[in-house]
């Protein structure tokens, strides 16, 4: 497979990259104990691509971690690890559909938008529920995470949020949101 050129790295950027993501992997062992970053790298060689939605991670502030590895593929799981929400995705309705609806005082964009540009997708509540388990995320913000069908034909849309040491999924309308909501994104790579 040819990968899009306008989704590669400059080499500058590629390397930078690498330098963050090796460096986060070697301080937060207790993410992903067992695996080895030389394996990882390597499959981050084998999919350029992949590096380009991992930036955009990065550079939306989301601070991306390797957090398992599926079984089955081989695939390495990245996650959005900073301690709160990426300050560079707030103020954002969860989907298009949601901010349509606004009258007035529409954000500029949408989490399913910005995560569909990133290459990404949003966490689910299972996803969410691991997370917390590898540390405190969102306690002091929220984060949006991918809604059911049923629960999104209502109207409605989840976030998660960690206050008083639980861990709560709560709801707002998808056309909902505030200065201290993003949303968490994976990947696999």
């Amino acid at each position: 497979m040819n990968p899009n050129p306008k989704k590669l790295l400059s080499a500058k950027q590629r390397d930078e990259l690498l330098k963050a993501l090796q460096a986060r992997f070697e301080q937060n062992c207790n993410r992903h104990k067992g695996l080895d970053w030389a394996r990882v790298q390597a499959r981050l060689a084998a999919n350029p691509e992949k590096l380009w939605s991992l930036h955009g991670m990065e550079s939306t502030g989301g601070e991306p971690d390797v957090v398992g590895q599926d079984k089955k593929s081989g695939e390495y799981l990245f996650t959005d690890c900073s301690a709160q929400t990426p300050k560079g995705r707030v103020s954002i309705c969860y989907d298009r559909e949601g901010l349509e609806s606004r009258k007035e005082h529409r954000p500029k964009t949408t989490a399913m938008d910005m995560a569909a540009a990133m290459g990404v997708e949003l966490l689910t509540e299972e996803e969410y529920f691991a997370l917390q388990k590898l540390g405190e995320f969102d306690s002091k913000t929220s984060s949006w995470i991918a809604t059911p069908a049923d629960l999104r034909e209502l109207g409605g849309a989840l976030y998660g949020e960690l206050r008083y040491g639980r861990i709560f999924i709560g709801h707002n309308g998808a056309q909902s949101y505030y200065a201290v909501r993003g949303f968490r994104s994976r990947l696999r790579v």
